[in-house]
């Protein structure tokens, strides 16, 4: 796949968790250099959860762009546009109800909409637990519209030492469901 001309865009909302959306970027712009946009766009609750639990506030950097949640006047809240991934990580029970039932009251949600619309790529990372019927439900409905749902949830079998060890097994999930190539830890095949 070539890597340079891909755009996308990384939504980061109100769930626990930043330090997913902390590793991606650090990933995407480490593995994907010169990737041509990262479009980055917070939840005013995502903005908060970021500054407390990486302790500072989100700075752009490489190829990142950050856009206002609440404008709609972004390049892929059309689907004119050539954004082909949207990854929501990590995504709250809110945010990914209100995709679910179309309510697109928020850039972020508008966005998600295209890229339902449009068949393309649409990544949603809940950080949550444990899940009730209605979340359930609201997963169903956007796998069911195309969506991909990759839980947080890490994985054990590479043996990480460190928190970052283990979030970047799930981080490097997202890196391969995006399509990205990625060097990250394989069952069977490392070690």
């Amino acid at each position: 796949m070539d890597t340079l001309s891909r755009k996308i865009i990384l939504a980061i909302t109100g769930a626990s968790g930043s330090i997913y959306a902390f590793k991606l970027l650090g990933r995407l712009h480490e593995i994907m250099a010169p990737l041509e946009e990262i479009a980055v766009i917070f939840s005013d609750t995502g903005r908060e959860i970021w500054k407390s639990e990486i302790g500072s506030e989100f700075h752009n950097e490489g190829t990142a762009k950050e856009y206002d949640n609440t404008s709609y006047l972004a390049p892929f809240a059309s689907g004119s546009s050539q954004y082909d991934t949207m990854i929501i990580c990590p995504a709250s029970m809110g945010t990914t109800g209100r995709i679910a039932n179309g309510t697109s009251d928020d850039l972020i949600a508008r966005t998600a909409d295209v890229m339902l619309k449009e068949r393309r790529r649409l990544i949603i990372v809940p950080r949550e637990t444990p899940y009730n019927l209605i979340h359930i439900d609201n997963m169903k409905k956007l796998t069911l519209a195309g969506a991909i749902i990759c839980p947080a949830s890490p994985s054990f079998y590479s043996n990480p030492k460190t928190i970052d060890n283990l979030v970047m097994t799930v981080v490097d999930r997202i890196i391969d469901l995006a399509g990205f190539d990625n060097n990250g830890f394989r069952w069977m095949t490392n070690g």
